[in-house]
């Protein structure tokens, strides 16, 4: 379902496409691919907490921070939550940065061959084939906990806000 709703990069207007997801959703299963190009499907994550970290692109000031500041506060979630960071960069550009970076806490994966992700929470930026900021949540039993949606892909997401989320998730 396609409709209506908006991003900003700069103050100009993009248009999200997919199916927008609300919390108590049951999340649709998508393939996206590992740094070595092997597939990854949501489900397979299954019985874990799944914090989706969504980025237009690594190379970015904004996702660099953002997936760093999600790496570091990593070290002190239970096991049983795992952070992914999903953007349409290439495995290869997504494994470089993340050795140049030294993230180690977080899973980079990539959206960039169907756009699965994207479409399926809602936030693919058709215009710029990149993702909108984002952070949804994903309790161990599949059900949407948690979405924040940047409204403006400069700005970082409320840290905070989505750590806090996670507590009293299974």
């Amino acid at each position: 379902m396609e409709d209506k709703r908006v991003v900003t990069m700069k103050g100009n207007p993009l248009h999200l496409t997919g199916n927008p997801v609300k919390v108590g959703d049951k999340a649709a299963d998508f393939e996206v691919l590992a740094t070595d190009l092997s597939p990854v499907k949501l489900s397979s994550f299954a019985g874990k907490v799944c914090l989706i970290s969504s980025v237009p692109s690594l190379d970015t000031s904004v996702c660099d921070i953002q997936t760093k500041t999600f790496n570091e506060k990593a070290k002190s979630l239970s096991d049983n939550i795992v952070i992914l960071t999903i953007s349409m960069d290439l495995p290869f550009a997504q494994q470089r940065w993340c050795g140049a970076a030294g993230v180690e806490n977080v899973q980079t994966l990539s959206d960039h061959r169907k756009a699965e992700f994207g479409k399926a929470f809602g936030v693919f930026i058709e215009e710029l084939r990149l993702l909108a900021r984002a952070v949804f949540i994903v309790d161990s039993h599949g059900k949407i906990r948690y979405v924040q949606i940047v409204d403006e892909l400069t700005n970082e997401p409320d840290y905070e806000e989505a750590i806090e989320a996670l507590k009293g998730i299974d």
